[in-house]
Protein backbone atom coordinates (compact mmCIF):
# COMPACT_ATOMS: atom_id res chain seq x y z
CA UNK A 1 0.00 0.00 0.00
CA UNK A 2 1.26 3.67 -0.55
CA UNK A 3 0.83 5.70 2.82
CA UNK A 4 1.36 9.37 2.97
CA UNK A 5 2.62 10.90 6.30
CA UNK A 6 1.88 14.48 7.23
CA UNK A 7 3.78 16.90 9.63
CA UNK A 8 7.05 14.26 9.27
CA UNK A 9 8.93 16.32 11.02
CA UNK A 10 7.05 16.16 14.05
CA UNK A 11 7.59 13.92 17.11
CA UNK A 12 5.38 11.22 15.98
CA UNK A 13 5.99 12.18 12.11
CA UNK A 14 9.86 11.02 13.10
CA UNK A 15 8.59 7.55 14.70
CA UNK A 16 6.67 7.06 12.18
CA UNK A 17 9.73 7.38 9.52
CA UNK A 18 11.42 5.01 12.27
CA UNK A 19 8.87 2.45 11.50
CA UNK A 20 8.80 2.96 8.20
CA UNK A 21 12.36 1.45 7.35
CA UNK A 22 10.71 -2.15 8.68
CA UNK A 23 7.56 -1.81 6.57
CA UNK A 24 6.39 -3.37 3.43
CA UNK A 25 4.58 -0.74 2.26
CA UNK A 26 5.62 2.34 0.74
CA UNK A 27 5.93 5.67 2.62
CA UNK A 28 5.46 9.11 1.29
CA UNK A 29 6.39 11.94 3.71
CA UNK A 30 5.69 15.60 3.64
CA UNK A 31 6.20 18.74 5.82
CA UNK A 32 6.37 22.17 5.28
CA UNK A 33 9.87 21.89 7.05
CA UNK A 34 12.94 21.26 4.86
CA UNK A 35 13.87 17.94 3.20
CA UNK A 36 10.13 16.81 2.96
CA UNK A 37 8.22 16.59 -0.08
CA UNK A 38 6.02 19.43 0.31
CA UNK A 39 2.12 19.59 0.74
CA UNK A 40 0.23 22.18 1.39
CA UNK A 41 -2.79 20.49 3.89
CA UNK A 42 -4.99 23.34 4.24
CA UNK A 43 -5.09 23.24 0.26
CA UNK A 44 -7.35 20.35 -0.95
CA UNK A 45 -6.24 20.54 -4.58
CA UNK A 46 -2.93 19.68 -3.40
CA UNK A 47 -3.79 17.02 -1.38
CA UNK A 48 -5.68 15.76 -4.18
CA UNK A 49 -2.73 15.95 -6.50
CA UNK A 50 -0.49 14.35 -4.17
CA UNK A 51 -3.46 11.29 -3.59
CA UNK A 52 -4.04 10.77 -7.33
CA UNK A 53 -0.23 11.11 -7.97
CA UNK A 54 1.12 8.37 -5.86
CA UNK A 55 -2.13 6.41 -5.85
CA UNK A 56 -2.54 6.71 -1.85
CA UNK A 57 -4.35 4.08 0.45
CA UNK A 58 -4.04 5.38 3.93
CA UNK A 59 -2.91 9.28 5.05
CA UNK A 60 -1.54 9.31 8.91
CA UNK A 61 -2.33 12.43 9.84
CA UNK A 62 0.58 13.63 12.00
CA UNK A 63 0.56 17.59 11.49
CA UNK A 64 -1.36 19.80 14.34
CA UNK A 65 -0.64 23.06 15.84
CA UNK A 66 -0.04 22.17 18.99
CA UNK A 67 0.99 25.24 20.52
CA UNK A 68 -2.11 25.44 23.51
CA UNK A 69 -1.17 28.54 24.90
CA UNK A 70 -0.46 30.67 21.18
CA UNK A 71 -3.48 28.96 19.90
CA UNK A 72 -5.95 31.40 22.16
CA UNK A 73 -4.56 34.48 20.22
CA UNK A 74 -4.01 32.35 17.67
CA UNK A 75 -7.31 30.90 16.66
CA UNK A 76 -7.29 31.69 13.21
CA UNK A 77 -4.19 29.47 12.14
CA UNK A 78 -4.92 26.82 15.02
CA UNK A 79 -8.54 26.25 13.39
CA UNK A 80 -7.14 25.95 9.79
CA UNK A 81 -4.77 23.54 10.79
CA UNK A 82 -6.36 21.62 12.95
CA UNK A 83 -10.02 21.88 11.99
CA UNK A 84 -9.90 22.59 8.48
CA UNK A 85 -6.74 20.60 7.18
CA UNK A 86 -8.44 17.56 8.49
CA UNK A 87 -11.42 17.70 6.96
CA UNK A 88 -9.59 18.25 3.61
CA UNK A 89 -7.46 15.04 4.05
CA UNK A 90 -10.69 13.12 4.91
CA UNK A 91 -12.27 14.75 1.91
CA UNK A 92 -9.60 13.25 0.02
CA UNK A 93 -10.16 10.13 1.37
CA UNK A 94 -13.22 9.33 0.84
CA UNK A 95 -12.87 10.34 -2.88
CA UNK A 96 -9.76 8.10 -3.07
CA UNK A 97 -11.87 5.34 -1.40
CA UNK A 98 -8.72 5.34 1.41
CA UNK A 99 -8.77 5.32 5.41
CA UNK A 100 -7.47 7.97 7.60
CA UNK A 101 -5.79 8.07 10.68
CA UNK A 102 -5.91 11.12 12.71
CA UNK A 103 -3.92 12.18 15.68
CA UNK A 104 -6.39 13.74 18.34
CA UNK A 105 -5.79 14.55 21.88
CA UNK A 106 -7.12 14.52 25.24
CA UNK A 107 -8.11 17.97 25.67
CA UNK A 108 -11.32 18.01 23.82
CA UNK A 109 -12.07 16.80 27.47
CA UNK A 110 -13.29 19.28 30.57
CA UNK A 111 -11.06 17.12 32.76
CA UNK A 112 -12.79 17.64 35.68
CA UNK A 113 -13.67 13.68 36.21
CA UNK A 114 -11.74 11.43 38.42
CA UNK A 115 -12.13 8.42 36.68
CA UNK A 116 -9.96 7.94 33.07
CA UNK A 117 -12.32 9.48 29.74
CA UNK A 118 -13.63 6.59 27.71
CA UNK A 119 -14.31 7.60 23.65
CA UNK A 120 -18.12 7.77 23.86
CA UNK A 121 -17.92 10.65 26.82
CA UNK A 122 -19.32 14.25 26.24
CA UNK A 123 -16.29 16.36 25.34
CA UNK A 124 -16.32 20.34 26.46
CA UNK A 125 -13.04 21.62 25.86
CA UNK A 126 -11.68 24.33 27.83
CA UNK A 127 -9.54 26.76 25.38
CA UNK A 128 -8.76 26.72 21.60
CA UNK A 129 -6.44 23.89 21.22
CA UNK A 130 -8.85 21.49 22.60
CA UNK A 131 -11.87 23.30 20.53
CA UNK A 132 -9.99 23.42 17.02
CA UNK A 133 -8.84 19.58 17.58
CA UNK A 134 -12.21 18.42 18.23
CA UNK A 135 -13.88 20.31 15.59
CA UNK A 136 -11.64 18.20 13.11
CA UNK A 137 -13.04 15.33 14.52
CA UNK A 138 -16.34 16.60 13.61
CA UNK A 139 -15.12 17.58 10.28
CA UNK A 140 -13.82 14.11 9.18
CA UNK A 141 -17.15 12.17 10.62
CA UNK A 142 -19.05 14.75 8.16
CA UNK A 143 -17.14 13.57 4.88
CA UNK A 144 -18.11 9.89 5.66
CA UNK A 145 -14.50 8.73 5.01
CA UNK A 146 -13.05 5.55 6.79
CA UNK A 147 -11.27 7.12 9.83
CA UNK A 148 -9.40 6.29 12.48
CA UNK A 149 -9.09 8.83 15.19
CA UNK A 150 -6.53 8.34 17.99
CA UNK A 151 -6.65 10.79 21.08
CA UNK A 152 -3.31 10.62 22.76
CA UNK A 153 -2.28 13.04 25.44
CA UNK A 154 1.03 14.31 27.05
CA UNK A 155 3.49 13.62 23.86
CA UNK A 156 7.39 13.51 24.25
CA UNK A 157 10.25 11.73 22.02
CA UNK A 158 13.59 12.65 21.36
CA UNK A 159 12.47 15.35 18.79
CA UNK A 160 11.21 18.48 18.64
CA UNK A 161 10.50 20.52 22.01
CA UNK A 162 8.77 18.77 24.52
CA UNK A 163 8.32 18.38 28.30
CA UNK A 164 10.82 15.74 28.60
CA UNK A 165 13.25 17.75 26.90
CA UNK A 166 13.12 20.53 28.30
CA UNK A 167 13.00 19.22 32.15
CA UNK A 168 16.36 17.75 31.17
CA UNK A 169 17.55 21.20 30.29
CA UNK A 170 15.64 22.43 33.23
CA UNK A 171 17.31 20.03 35.86
CA UNK A 172 20.56 20.31 34.69
CA UNK A 173 20.86 24.20 35.29
CA UNK A 174 18.33 24.55 38.26
CA UNK A 175 19.06 23.86 41.71
CA UNK A 176 15.71 23.95 42.49
CA UNK A 177 12.11 24.25 40.62
CA UNK A 178 8.41 23.86 40.77
CA UNK A 179 5.96 22.27 38.82
CA UNK A 180 2.68 21.68 38.73
CA UNK A 181 1.10 18.57 40.56
CA UNK A 182 -2.49 18.85 39.96
CA UNK A 183 -2.74 18.19 36.72
CA UNK A 184 -2.60 14.64 36.54
CA UNK A 185 -2.49 12.22 33.29
CA UNK A 186 -0.10 9.59 31.46
CA UNK A 187 2.92 10.73 29.51
CA UNK A 188 2.76 8.97 25.89
CA UNK A 189 5.42 8.03 24.25
CA UNK A 190 5.78 8.74 20.18
CA UNK A 191 7.34 5.48 19.65
CA UNK A 192 4.97 3.87 20.94
CA UNK A 193 2.03 5.63 19.18
CA UNK A 194 3.65 5.13 16.06
CA UNK A 195 4.00 1.29 16.36
CA UNK A 196 0.75 1.22 17.16
CA UNK A 197 -0.94 2.78 14.08
CA UNK A 198 2.17 0.64 12.15
CA UNK A 199 0.55 -2.55 13.52
CA UNK A 200 -3.06 -1.17 12.56
CA UNK A 201 -1.78 -0.84 8.85
CA UNK A 202 0.97 -4.27 8.57
CA UNK A 203 -2.19 -6.36 10.40
CA UNK A 204 -4.53 -4.85 7.33
CA UNK A 205 -6.94 -3.80 10.38
CA UNK A 206 -7.88 -0.08 9.25
CA UNK A 207 -11.36 -1.03 8.65
CA UNK A 208 -11.90 -0.82 12.03
CA UNK A 209 -12.97 2.72 11.53
CA UNK A 210 -13.96 4.68 14.77
CA UNK A 211 -12.78 6.86 17.81
CA UNK A 212 -9.84 5.48 19.87
CA UNK A 213 -7.98 6.37 22.72
CA UNK A 214 -3.80 6.14 23.50
CA UNK A 215 -1.46 6.70 26.04
CA UNK A 216 1.53 4.72 28.08
CA UNK A 217 -0.18 2.81 30.74
CA UNK A 218 -0.35 4.43 34.68
CA UNK A 219 -1.13 7.96 36.05
CA UNK A 220 1.17 11.34 37.22
CA UNK A 221 0.71 14.50 37.79
CA UNK A 222 3.39 16.70 35.36
CA UNK A 223 5.70 17.04 39.44
CA UNK A 224 5.62 12.89 39.32
CA UNK A 225 7.17 12.87 35.69
CA UNK A 226 9.54 16.06 35.91
CA UNK A 227 10.63 14.05 39.05
CA UNK A 228 11.69 11.08 37.30
CA UNK A 229 13.04 12.76 34.29
CA UNK A 230 15.41 14.65 36.70
CA UNK A 231 16.61 11.34 38.03
CA UNK A 232 17.04 9.18 35.23
CA UNK A 233 18.95 12.13 33.12
CA UNK A 234 21.39 11.71 36.16
CA UNK A 235 20.30 15.60 37.55
CA UNK A 236 20.12 16.94 41.25
CA UNK A 237 17.70 19.59 40.77
CA UNK A 238 15.43 20.08 44.07
CA UNK A 239 11.95 20.08 42.38
CA UNK A 240 9.13 20.96 44.55
CA UNK A 241 4.74 20.25 44.23
CA UNK A 242 3.17 23.57 43.18
CA UNK A 243 -0.85 24.77 42.27
CA UNK A 244 -1.46 25.60 38.59
CA UNK A 245 -2.31 29.26 39.41
CA UNK A 246 1.21 29.88 40.17
CA UNK A 247 1.91 29.57 36.68
CA UNK A 248 -0.76 31.91 34.97
CA UNK A 249 -1.59 30.73 31.56
CA UNK A 250 -4.00 32.29 28.92
CA UNK A 251 -6.09 28.78 28.79
CA UNK A 252 -7.14 26.76 31.31
CA UNK A 253 -5.71 22.80 31.35
CA UNK A 254 -7.77 19.70 31.92
CA UNK A 255 -6.63 18.93 35.80
CA UNK A 256 -7.52 14.96 34.71
CA UNK A 257 -7.04 13.65 31.66
CA UNK A 258 -5.88 10.23 32.01
CA UNK A 259 -7.11 8.05 29.37
CA UNK A 260 -9.35 5.01 28.82
CA UNK A 261 -7.40 2.49 26.75
CA UNK A 262 -9.50 -0.83 26.86
CA UNK A 263 -10.93 -0.50 23.64
CA UNK A 264 -8.01 0.12 21.63
CA UNK A 265 -5.97 -2.80 23.72
CA UNK A 266 -9.09 -5.14 22.88
CA UNK A 267 -10.20 -4.01 18.96
CA UNK A 268 -6.24 -3.95 17.40
CA UNK A 269 -4.84 -6.90 20.45
CA UNK A 270 -2.25 -4.58 21.73
CA UNK A 271 -0.15 -3.91 24.89
CA UNK A 272 0.36 -0.83 26.07
CA UNK A 273 3.64 -0.31 27.69
CA UNK A 274 4.08 1.46 31.11
CA UNK A 275 4.80 5.14 31.15
CA UNK A 276 8.48 4.37 33.33
CA UNK A 277 9.69 2.15 31.19
CA UNK A 278 8.86 4.40 28.04
CA UNK A 279 10.38 7.16 29.46
CA UNK A 280 13.91 5.02 30.34
CA UNK A 281 13.40 4.15 26.62
CA UNK A 282 13.45 7.91 25.84
CA UNK A 283 15.96 8.70 28.01
CA UNK A 284 18.56 6.29 26.71
CA UNK A 285 17.75 7.73 22.66
CA UNK A 286 18.72 11.41 23.97
CA UNK A 287 21.80 10.10 26.10
CA UNK A 288 23.13 8.22 22.89
CA UNK A 289 22.17 11.29 20.34
CA UNK A 290 24.22 13.49 22.52
CA UNK A 291 27.10 11.03 22.57
CA UNK A 292 27.10 11.14 18.96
Amino acid sequence: MNILVTGANGQLGHEMQRVAKSSNHNYIFTDVADGYEKLDITNIEDIRNMVKKNNVDIIVNCAAYTNVDKAESDYDTANLINNTAAGNLATAMKEAGGTLIHISTDYVFQGDRNTPCQEDWVTNPLGVYGKTKLAGEAAIATTGCNSIIIRTAWLYSQWGKNFVKTMQSLTATHDTLKVVFDQVGTPTFAGDLADVIAHIINTGQTDKTGIYHFSNEGVCSWYDFAKLICKLSGNTCDINPCYSEEFPSPVKRPHFSVLDKKKIKETFGIKVPYWTDSLEVCIKQLAEANNK
